[in-house]
């Protein structure tokens, strides 16, 4: 049964719906863990390091952390895997291009594909950059991401990078939220606009908030 569901379109996009939603509660707790920065480095290390330690005693140190990790490496890979099938089977089902020339999707419907690539590579370096210091400007600091956040906004391309990516969030959201409700059955015409109002809201929250970072290290309100 699960490889029939998985085998059908309906099943793939039910896939990139429930990912997606998982996705976005992260990143909207993400978010408000980053906004600690503005009250100090002694606030912001503090809440780095309780990350690690959420469970204690009953889970060990990090496993929370890592158990956090994994789902939601298995909800990025769920998610690329039925987007790329999901486009494979488009463009088989229509081979030749629309007759019509007028673009009559949204901006962020056009760029969700490429938007999903550019997020893609973010994460990596991303990850690179902040978790494992391995790309990191001015020196990787382990136990202090105050002064590594810092860093990566003290340089022309960290800051071009974070805000790229996450202007590509904000449209990643603003589309996905509500295709995410029609394909989960909670859209219809009575809610549509109520859903396209949430979606808008979240989008432009979450890109505001991953963007004040950034804009307070430039500014020197972060320093």
């Amino acid at each position: 049964m699960a490889r029939t569901m998985w085998d059908s379109s309906v099943g793939k996009k039910t896939v990139m719906a429930v990912s997606g939603l998982i996705m976005l509660l992260y990143l909207v707790v993400h978010m408000i863990g980053n906004l600690k920065i503005f009250f100090g480095a002694g606030e912001f290390n503090h809440y780095a390091h309780w990350l690690r330690t959420v469970g204690e005693p009953f889970m060990h140190y990090e496993w929370t952390l890592w158990l956090v990790r994994i789902v939601l490496v298995v909800a990025v890979v769920a998610h690329a895997v039925s987007a790329y099938q999901l486009s494979r089977r488009d463009i088989k089902a229509r081979p030749s291009k629309y007759v019509h020339k007028k673009q009559r999707a949204s901006y962020a419907t056009r760029t969700m594909r490429w938007g999903g690539i550019i997020l893609a590579l973010f994460i990596v370096w991303h990850i690179l950059d902040l978790t494992t210091g391995t790309v990191h400007s001015g020196g990787f600091e382990t136990g202090k991401p105050y002064q590594n956040v810092i860093d990566t906004f003290s340089t022309w391309y960290g800051n071009v990078i974070y805000i790229v990516a996450m202007l590509a969030v904000g449209l990643h959201v603003r589309h996905g939220f509500w295709s995410a409700a029609q394909t989960l059955g909670v859209g219809s015409r009575t809610r549509d606009r109520a859903l396209k109002t949430v979606a808008n809201v979240l989008a432009l929250l979450l890109t505001a908030g991953f963007l004040a970072v950034p804009v307070g290290v430039m500014t020197g309100v972060v320093s």
